[in-house]
Order: structure tokens, then sequence, then C-alpha cells
């Protein structure tokens, strides 16, 4: 056992349903009696948790497919967490002081069952990155899309945590051209600046189709789709013979202040589908299970020779935790947002 644990711990719950996008003003933050870990089980202190937006879905309750129970009022928030184990039940295989990465997050301590914690080691140069989004990136170019030299990549949501590090990993597979997608003309800059993204579109007075035309005038080969609704329609009107297309996320639904954030429509060209033999798939991490392990792997050494970087903002504790997932939904940060908890 650890020597010393606190008596309380805090958790972040959902206090109410929301009509639309949840605020801070749906969930409450409430103190708990810190448990003791029983055989198979541990206490981990919490370091980083993230901040994403399938909670607005797991909320709403569309769980259908979802490999993540519903969230109702009264319930504790969870996620993907980092954080160190600081009590463990006798003759168990993890001691205080391991890093371990586990689902319960938004809370300052979680007692997980042993089975359900992964020891990440070192194979990433900095904790915090186990908490990145590009397995789903990385799964899709390599199982779905599979990058091809020369290709002309498409990222939609391209600022946000599974794009930041999408358009970067297309370039290292041999993509020629990356395009992305983003809701603001600074987030645009960026992605040009800091990323390496040949072109970016952005919504606005200019249509997508416009915008597209002149980023890829041959048309694109691959599309990375994290958003769906329009950006999913104008990708196919620019989609050339063979394209491959990898669905991995549905953000128009989700950061959508209508519906329930379980739904992201789009209207598709079927017959240009046919008449261009576009191959669209959905991605699961589920249907790829040993692309999470060759990920860490790549990303790590990417991270170390610099070939790649981990965009992601922070944000100071507990306190601003719901504030932050507030953030997320309006747009206000750049790639992955964690939320760090003080190591005291």
């Amino acid at each position: 056992m650890a020597a010393v644990l606190p008596s309380t711990t805090r958790e972040i719950q959902l206090a109410e349903l929301p009509g639309g996008l949840p605020g801070p003003e749906h969930f409450t933050i409430t103190q708990k009696p810190v448990p003791l870990p029983g055989p198979g089980q541990v206490v981990v202190r919490n370091r980083y948790f993230l901040v994403f937006p399938g909670l607005r879905t797991l909320i709403g309750g569309q769980v259908d497919g979802v490999p993540l129970p519903r969230i109702h009022p009264g319930d504790s928030l969870f996620g993907p967490a980092v954080g160190e184990v600081v009590a463990a039940a006798p003759d168990g295989p993890l001691r205080p002081g391991d890093i371990v990465t586990h689902l319960l997050g938004w809370r300052e301590h979680a007692l997980v069952a042993v089975a359900d914690c992964a020891s990440p080691g070192e194979i990433l140069p900095d904790p915090v990155a186990h908490l990145s989004s590009g397995s789903a990136a990385y799964g899709a170019l390599t199982r779905l899309a599979e990058i091809r030299p020369g290709d002309t990549v498409f990222v939609t949501g391209a600022a946000g945590a599974v794009g930041t590090l999408a358009g970067p990993v297309a370039r290292l597979l041999g993509a020629e051209r990356v395009i992305g997608s983003t809701r603001s003309q600074d987030k645009a800059e960026r992605l040009r600046a800091e990323l390496g993204y040949d072109a970016v579109v952005v919504p606005g007075p200019r249509s997508l189709d416009e915008q597209l035309a002149s980023a890829a005038p041959d048309g694109i080969d691959v599309l990375l789709d994290t958003v769906g609704g329009e950006q999913l329609t104008a990708a196919v009107r620019a989609a050339r013979r063979g394209a491959r297309f990898a669905l991995v996320g549905a953000l128009s639904g989700q950061l959508s202040p209508r519906g329930d954030g379980g739904s992201a429509s789009a209207e598709i060209d079927t017959f240009r589908l046919v008449t261009q033999g576009v191959s669209l798939h959905g991605y699961s991490g589920q249907d790829h299970p040993g692309v999470a392990e060759e990920w860490a792997k790549r990303f790590g050494n990417w991270l170390r020779s610099g070939e790649i970087t981990f965009p992601h903002v922070l944000i100071p504790g507990m306190d601003q935790a719901p504030r932050a997932l507030q953030e997320l939904f309006e747009g206000r940060h750049f790639g992955t947002v964690v939320v760090e908890l003080p190591p005291t």
C-alpha cells in the first residue's frame, strides 16, 4: 500500500441533461472518499485526462455501436487518462509509482481494475502523448486508405486532435500533397506554417467545391474524414477515380447545437461513387487490434527524431475541465485538449 492517501477526492459528474451542447452549468464537481483497492485493483492518481467530443454522444444517449456506456445525470464522466498508481493490492503486478493509462479520467483518483490498466513504459517520450488520437488517423491511413506515393490527401477537421496528426502522418506515409479543412483562418495558417499542410479550405463565402478545386485541381486520392456533413459531400465531388475514403469521426453532428450528437447526415452523390470507383469505409479501432501498439512505436520514433510533433493544449486543474469541454465544442483550441492535474 502507498504510505499516505488523501481521505477524499473529486470527480466531475453530469448534473442534468442539456438541451443542446453541454456547458459548464450541466456539470458538478463532487467530493468522494478515496477508495481502497481490493484484489485485482489499484488506485491511480490521475495526472492527465483527455477532453474529447465523443462525450456529447455519450451524454446524448446515442450509444448504438459505441463500445462505451451512456452517461446519465449523477454519473461521473470518464475517458482516457494517464496517472500514477498510489495504492495496490498485495502481490499484484502493479506497484505504487507505476505509470498507467486507463479510461477513468475526469476524477483526481480512480479505482481501476488491473486488467483495465496499461503500462506504457517509455515507448513515448512524454506521458501526455499517450492521450493522442493519432492511432485512429494512422489506422485509417494504413488499413483503409492505404496511402500510396504521390497521393493527394484531404483531411477534414484538420486542426482537431485527429487532424493535427493525420496530415503529418499522411506525409510520412508518402502523400505528395496534403489539404486540410478547419473553421478559422488563424488555424488554417497554423496548419500550413506548423504542420506542413499544402492548402487549407475554410467554410465561408467561397464554396467548398470551389476551394477544393483550387487546392486539388486534379482531385483527391484519399479522404480522412473527421467531420462528415457538407465536407464529406464536397469531398465526394472532388474524388479522383479509385479514391479511398476513410471516415473516423462525425464532428458535424457532435458539435451541432441541434440533435443529440449521435447523427451526422450528409448528402452523397452515389452515382459518382460508382462511376469513379470510390471506396468508403468507417474506421473502428476495435476492428484493427494491432494498430494501437504499431502506432505507439512509430509515433515514439517520429517524436524522438523530430519528424512529427504532438500539438496539444494543457488546461490546468479540475475546476477548468467543464469549460475546457465547452471550448472544445466552440473550436477554440488547436490539437488535442488535455486537463492537467497537479502532481500533489
